[in-house]
């Protein structure tokens, strides 16, 4: 029988089917935090339960760190307990725990597949809906709640209803300045935010196959935002040469029969999707949301559409937008680049080529904040701090930073912030703050203009 690549990974890790039930999924990559743990870490004390595969679970700080004086104590006291609660943790259960300070930490979804932690053909599970950015590989990943981490902790299986297949295509040349932030905001602007409810997306294409693993993890990291229960993308020859050589990578011989293994990863010829859509490449353009949600975006160039829904309403009273207005000339005052959409080294080359030579404007505060001490280190040694330093851009050290205000790092009320994180919602970075979200490019773009351009005219 053919079969997708999803069902392929999924069939391959189910242990048993509960009758008229779920199934047990096995789960061979648990990646955990200081936010969603604590709780599931005292449900397996409450109940007496010993943490079963210690050695599969890989724990980081990101959520609620500072971006600056990391080698401080932190002040906040909620963020400092749950760190602290953290490392008792994973001390106690033989847990790897990176925390502040330590070279391989940074946001639980940039070092997994960095680390070579990530790799075709897996489950990877985290309490964080982004889990989906592993998907990348190859790889079926999703974000559980508190009781499922419990589950994983204590069986290194988790029950869950099998999703239904859904397979996005596009195929054709992207126009210069378009970036994968663009095609995914596009595809989520064109279908919505529940079209997804239900199913794992398959993102399939030559644009796909061409693009970088750097930008097959920022599409795959949005699918979340069209209601998917996560998005993956066939493994190739890009995916082993990022693969190859990371710390915890198959080395040698090994690599090589692991390859031979992921080779057969692939949707069949005759598989059937449950769904299926379709779109050319062409159409595509440098993209910029206007609403309280990631489908309600446009074309950088295009002006806001006409909605008689009340929440569409709404959502622009609350953006201080309004029916047929351009966003263009629009003054933004905060820019962050940053998050587990686009906080890896290729994102940071992009804002490099585009500032270098220029400067910020004087209205702008500009947030760089990298993915992980490996990417401060990779942008340092390229020189590329200097070219951020020389342009008024604000370099910050590794978190998840302004990307959801659970740390110190927050947009002010009121203010607009064009920004490369994947959640536009009311409040999302902070009381009052209203989030346009945009590719790497167009916010350096705002960053030096001062305001809202089409960066298509100049690029």
């Amino acid at each position: 029988m053919a079969k997708t690549l999803f069902d392929k990974v999924w069939d391959a890790h189910v242990v048993t089917t509960v009758k008229n039930g779920p199934q047990v999924l096995y789960i061979d990559k648990h990646l955990i935090h200081e936010v969603t743990s604590p709780q599931a870490f005292t449900e397996l004390k409450n109940r007496n339960l010993p943490l079963f595969r210690p050695k599969q679970i890989i724990a980081t700080a990101d959520h609620n760190t500072p971006t600056k004086n990391q080698h401080l104590p932190i002040k906040d006291v909620l963020s400092r307990n749950q760190l602290t609660q953290l490392t008792t943790n994973c001390n106690q259960n033989n847990i790897e725990l990176y925390g502040l300070g330590h070279q391989n930490n940074g946001i639980v979804h940039v070092i997994a597949p960095e680390l070579g932690i990530t790799q075709p053909g897996m489950t990877i599970v985290c309490g964080d809906s982004h889990t989906s950015t592993h998907g990348a590989f190859g790889s079926i990943a999703f974000g559980i709640g508190t009781s499922q981490v419990a589950q994983v902790f204590a069986s290194q299986c988790v029950l869950a209803e099998k999703p239904k297949t859904m397979q996005i295509l596009v195929n054709g040349k992207l126009q210069k300045g378009v970036l994968p932030k663009d095609v995914i905001l596009y595809i989520i602007a064109k279908l919505g935010t529940n079209i997804g409810t239900g199913y794992f997306v398959e993102y399939a294409g030559n644009v796909f196959e061409n693009m970088s693993m750097e930008g097959r993890m920022t599409v795959c990291n949005m699918s979340i935002e069209m209601g998917a229960r996560g998005g993956l993308i066939a493994p190739d020859k890009i995916t082993y040469d990022y693969v190859a050589g990371r710390k915890f990578a198959p080395k040698g011989k090994d690599l090589e029969e692991k390859i031979a293994c992921w080779e057969s990863l692939k949707t069949d010829e005759k598989a059937k999707f449950d769904a299926e859509y379709s779109f050319n490449a062409k159409d595509i353009s440098p993209m910029i949301t206007f609403g309280t949600n990631p489908g309600m975006g446009i074309k950088i160039s295009e002006t806001i559409p006409k909605n008689k829904d009340t929440s569409f309403k709404n959502s622009l009273k609350y953006m201080n937008f309004k029916e047929g207005q351009s966003l263009l000339n629009t003054p933004i005052n905060y820019v962050f680049i940053g998050s587990c959409t686009n906080s890896r080294i290729e994102d940071f080359r992009v804002v490099a080529n585009f500032i270098k030579g220029k400067q910020k404007a004087k209205n702008v505060t500009a947030l760089l904040v990298p993915g992980s001490q490996m990417v401060v280190k990779q942008l340092k040694e390229e020189g590329l701090d200097i070219i951020f330093e020389n342009a008024g851009f604000e370099l910050r050290q590794p978190g998840c930073s302004a990307c959801l205000a659970m740390n110190d790092d927050k947009i002010p009320s009121g203010e607009y912030c064009v920004s490369t994180s994947n959640r536009n919602f009311e409040g999302r970075q902070g009381p009052g703050s209203k989030t346009l979200l945009a590719s790497p490019l167009i916010a350096a773009s705002v960053a030096v203009a001062g305001k809202i351009v089409d960066i298509s005219k100049n690029s």
